[in-house]
């Protein structure tokens, strides 16, 4: 299979699964567990780019928390690289992406929608607040898309959290020095999570039993099982799930 085929093959199997052209998804993924793809990520990105079309947008998590810390506070947009992955770190540095501005949680996005959803991140003072890319995705009728990685790896249920605020979610407070893309620098306080030091372990998978047919989606995307969620399905469920049982998903370790 050529990269061009593997391309085609990846758009096709998303469009079947339920992915919307003209719309906005954003992906987490395990490149591994779609097999040996040729091309490799730049491959995946041109066919999650061609199942959109020209009038959608895709959106990445480019998550530094193991490189932004308490230990190491400094966030620069264009230089800190993501900790998630090698689809991710591929699409941060692709020509034509954007990144938005937060020192542990930003997103990186490409399409038509790209600015609206990425350009308030910087307003927020913890990881997925109200500004976030995360919640923007629900706001505007988004999809989320696990490729080959199950549902574990679910950043936006940090969102969903934040809502509810459980007693296991805020952790420490922490000063970062964030580089713009135009190199200005700022000092910004952010709560941080901290899951009770590590004691709980989240269990987001358990979102699974809590929506239905319309609401999440499963199918195989070249040789991965991929999960395809709407969005506000996913806060709404979640929330739901949160406010009747604040340990809903986690449990200790």
């Amino acid at each position: 299979m050529t990269p061009e085929q593997a391309q085609n093959r990846l758009a096709q199997d998303l469009a079947v699964l339920g992915l919307r052209s003209g719309g906005i998804v954003l992906v987490h993924s395990s490149l591994s567990s779609l097999g040996q793809v040729a091309g490799g990520s730049e491959s995946v990105v041109r066919g999650l780019l061609q199942a959109l079309g020209t009038d959608g947008t895709l959106l990445m998590p480019a998550l530094s928390y193991q490189h932004v810390h308490v230990d190491q506070r400094v966030f620069d947009v264009r230089r800190t690289s993501s900790c998630v992955g090698a689809i991710p770190e591929h699409f941060r540095l692709r020509r034509g992406t954007q990144r938005s501005l937060h020192p542990t949680h930003s997103v990186c996005g490409a399409g038509a929608q790209v600015a609206a959803v990425l350009a308030d991140h910087h307003l927020d003072r913890t990881p997925v607040g109200e500004h976030s890319p995360f919640r923007r995705l629900r706001d505007h009728s988004g999809q989320v898309l696990f490729l080959g990685c199950s549902m574990v790896p679910n950043t936006s249920m940090h969102g969903v959290e934040e809502l509810v605020e459980p007693p296991y979610l805020f952790g420490r407070t922490i000063s970062y020095i964030l580089v713009n893309a135009d190199g200005g620098k700022s000092e910004i306080t952010y709560r941080s999570h901290g899951f009770g030091g590590g004691l709980w372990a989240q269990r987001y998978e358990r979102l699974e039993a809590l929506l239905g047919p319309d609401e999440l989606r499963f199918g195989a995307v070249l040789e991965a099982t991929a999960h395809l969620v709407e969005a506000e399905a996913m806060w709404r469920r979640g929330e739901e799930a949160l406010r009747g049982d604040s340990l809903f998903f986690v449990e200790r370790r």
